[in-house]
């Protein structure tokens, strides 16, 4: 009965928060159950309307469906994100291919894109607003591109693939989060991690301890290949251990093994794509993004891949020579590159990031630096809410006030890693905004902070402070967004536009007035030297070869896997042959210098959203650097810049066009010469 599921009765909490005091695992497979079987009862409602379609008995009734498994589905995804135990993960895998079927029992069905259709056929001769206007005609081409207009039989094998496309991806992450347990680093002497700060060995330490390992140190693994204590530690066999073991996840011939998952995956995303009339998957996505193309992508990668290496080869020389210096030089690895820029960057600019992280103690860096830039440009002011459940312990709640006092929304913060938590960093909504429904936003942000021992502070490296002030652009956008339709909500926008709000936001971790208020020393509360916040703006260009090259590696091995026909893709056996030829393809194929994700944890592209689009944030960046420009130009962290980027480009959601948005705050389209500037490419 209802009264027995939390889930399905409307909250009582705050802006619809879910109760996660009493949600069990056992709530969620009849919470979908039921909530499936009345969006579907709603679909038929709109289809079996007998007048012809209007805007509001097709279009508004719409949007109203599917609200019960919307609010299942967002409180669910959270937790099978950020805390997945075995029974979540064994939901999770039941759920993928029902959960497929039901979105193309809606996405295809034949009377309701017959009714979209007439209206968008209608809708010069129809008055409509802007927002209705965008929504038919996003909403005609959304369904349009997902197959709607197919026939019978390709409809059916579409289902299909769709269904088993969604069970391979939910197994490529679940063996990626496996793996990554599994090859954590365990560590018997703590010379072995000789480099290391207090807080660090600290965070490894616990690590160990959580998993009964007392008097020894875990070293887990990031999402990314490279790990933030190559940077630091002195033992290159150490180093290389770690090194070695994230490239090694999901490559090993075991239960946990991703290469023969995602050739699966390209394949049917390949075989998909040609039922859908494209060349290839890339095609396909590319079609309803504003790069338009694979080859306007592939053309921007291209452009920026020669430079790019030609850069990181002078680096790499740079490197040698530190090393041929030493009493005993080797030819320099991709596990001694982070360490030996450190030695460089200090030898250059007089600058050990590694030292800094005393200044950033994470609660100060979040009130202080985060949190006051948002208040500062948008006035925004928090109140942290810890009467307010959540799914997690280690998951915090804040409320938000506008300036006039109105309520805006909640954010929650979980910051910590651990073993059910997938890596990488995140946002994503637990309740979406929309004055149609009268809902306010719920946004979440993760990230995967080593949490120190009790009563250790939590100490971040300047990486990790990016990541915050990055992730918090994405719940800005989220908690911002003022729409009508739940369809434009929040981050609701084109996969290559999404990244532009959160990169802009990353200006502020150095914008000296929030800097001076955050970077404190832990103990001493003494602020971060004039001398060495000079130091790291002097050097803010620097080891660009190498950051442009992992990443342009990245995305162009996203885009060789997606740019396969159909034939191609099913002839490929060997994943790793494939990607050592697509980066020589490129020219970045430089061992020194690993791509940033391999295929085989390259869970962007495998696992989430972002197949064929990872070249999004190079491409928004493009965007990003522009609008830095712009707020330099016009005198920075102000009240008027913050309420004019609110509201022309956070504001407005999905329900605009984002490169008209964009041209409406800036005045002009972008350019990419900031971009080329701040990459040390221009020229």
């Amino acid at each position: 009965m209802p009264k027995d599921n939390p889930l399905l009765v409307d909250s009582a909490l705050p802006y619809g928060l879910p109760d996660y005091r009493r949600v069990r695992p056992e709530h969620f497979m009849p919470a979908f159950e039921r909530a499936f079987a009345e969006h579907r009862a709603e679909i038929q409602n709109i289809t079996r309307v007998r007048s012809m379609p209007t805007f509001e008995n097709t279009m508004v009734a719409l949007e109203r469906s599917g609200e019960l498994l919307g609010r299942v589905a967002r409180t669910f995804y959270t937790v099978s994100s950020a805390h997945a135990t075995p029974e979540i993960q064994e939901i999770d895998e039941a759920l993928a291919p029902l959960m497929s079927a039901h979105q193309d029992s809606v996405q295809l069905n034949a009377d309701l894109y017959w009714r979209i259709k007439t209206l968008h056929d209608q809708r010069d001769s129809l008055v409509l607003e802007d927002e209705q206007r965008y929504l038919v005609e996003r909403c005609y081409r959304e369904m349009t591109h997902a197959g709607a207009g197919l026939d019978g039989e390709a409809k059916k094998a579409l289902t299909a693939i769709n269904q088993e496309l969604s069970i391979r991806t939910n197994a490529f992450e679940k063996n990626l989060l496996a793996d990554t347990n599994d090859l954590a680093l365990i560590f018997t002497d703590e010379a072995q991690l000789d480099g290391l700060s207090d807080g660090e060995l600290s965070a490894a330490a616990q690590a160990a301890a959580d998993r009964g390992l007392e008097g020894q140190w875990l070293v887990t693994l990031t999402l990314f290949t490279g790990h933030p204590y190559l940077a630091s530690l002195t033992n290159r066999e150490s180093r290389k251990r770690i090194l070695d073991a994230s490239r090694m996840r999901g490559r090993r011939e075991n239960e946990n093994s991703n290469g023969p998952v995602l050739l699966e995956i390209v394949r049917l995303r390949a075989e998909r794509a040609a039922i859908l009339g494209y060349d290839s998957h890339a095609a396909y996505v590319t079609a309803d993004e504003t790069a338009g193309s694979p080859d306007a992508v592939h053309s921007l990668l291209r452009q920026l891949a020669l430079p790019a290496a030609s850069n990181a080869a002078k680096e790499q020389s740079a490197l040698q020579a530190i090393v041929d210096a030493e009493p005993r030089p080797f030819p320099l690895e991709a596990h001694d590159w982070a360490f030996y820029t450190e030695r460089v960057r200090a030898a250059t600019y007089d600058l050990d990031r590694a030292a800094l992280r005393p200044w950033f103690e994470a609660e100060r860096v979040l009130r202080d630096g985060v949190f006051r830039a948002a208040t500062e440009l948008y006035g925004v002011t928090f109140t942290e809410r810890a009467d307010l459940p959540s799914y997690h312990p280690d998951a915090r709640i804040f409320e938000l006030h506008n300036d006039d006092g109105s309520p805006l929304g909640l954010f929650i913060l979980d910051l910590y890693t651990r073993d059910t938590k997938r890596g990488g960093a995140w946002m994503n909504s637990i309740v979406d905004q929309s004055t149609l429904l009268g809902t306010a936003p719920i946004v979440v942000n993760n990230l995967n902070v080593s949490k120190p021992s009790a009563g250790k502070p939590t100490l971040l490296s300047l990486d990790e402070v990016n990541t915050l002030f990055h992730e918090f652009g994405h719940a800005l956008h989220g908690l911002f967004a003022t729409v009508t339709y739940p369809h434009f909500a929040g981050t609701n926008v084109f996969r290559d536009f999404v990244e532009f709000p959160s990169q802009v936001n990353e200006m502020w971790m150095f914008w000296p007035e929030i800097l001076a208020q955050y970077a404190r020393h832990v103990e001493t509360n003494e602020p971060l030297p004039a001398d060495v916040i000079q130091k790291l703006q002097d050097s803010e260009a620097f080891n660009q070869g190498f950051a442009t090259s992992e990443y342009l590696a990245a995305s162009w091995l996203d885009q060789a896997w997606h740019s396969l026909n159909s034939d191609e893709a099913a002839a490929i056996v060997d994943a790793d042959a494939f990607e050592a030829a697509a980066l020589a393809d490129i020219g970045l194929d430089n061992p020194a210098v690993p791509t940033r994700y391999s295929s085989t944890y390259f869970a962007h592209v495998f696992s989430g959203g972002y197949s064929a689009g990872y070249y999004s944030y190079i491409w928004s960046e493009v965007l990003d650097a522009d609008t830095v420009e712009w707020f330099i130009e016009q005198g920075g962290l102000t009240r008027t810049n913050g309420d004019r980027f609110r509201q022309r480009l956070l504001g407005v959601g999905g329900s605009k066009d984002p490169l008209e948005a964009y041209r409406d705050f800036r005045g002009r389209p972008a350019e990419i010469e900031p971009l080329l500037k701040r990459r040390g490419l221009a020229g």
